[in-house]
């Protein structure tokens, strides 16, 4: 789990989105523990499903955000806006 010092500064963050009216979905996802990977070999091919935890991840992915803005360069000004956050 992240620092409640980061969750806080996330919550802010989410709350900005909201009032600007930008937020289209912002959400956990379940810990790699409980991951699977599905990878296809050869198109058309059979599936490969394994099951984690996946130990050589260096990092992992724990949520997402999803903004719908008017243009790229916003875009990439609201999430700069996280690293201003740490």
């Amino acid at each position: 789990m992240p620092s409640q010092e980061l969750i806080n500064a996330m919550m802010k963050y989410k709350e900005e989105l909201v009032k600007a009216g930008v937020l289209v979905a912002a959400e956990g996802l379940h810990p790699g523990s409980n991951a699977i990977r599905i990878s296809y070999p050869v198109p058309g091919g059979k599936p490969k499903i394994v099951d984690g935890p996946f130990t050589e991840a260096k990092e992992m992915i724990a949520g997402f955000t999803l903004i719908e803005v008017k243009s790229r360069e916003e875009a990439i000004q609201w999430a700069l806006r996280i690293y201003r956050r740490k």
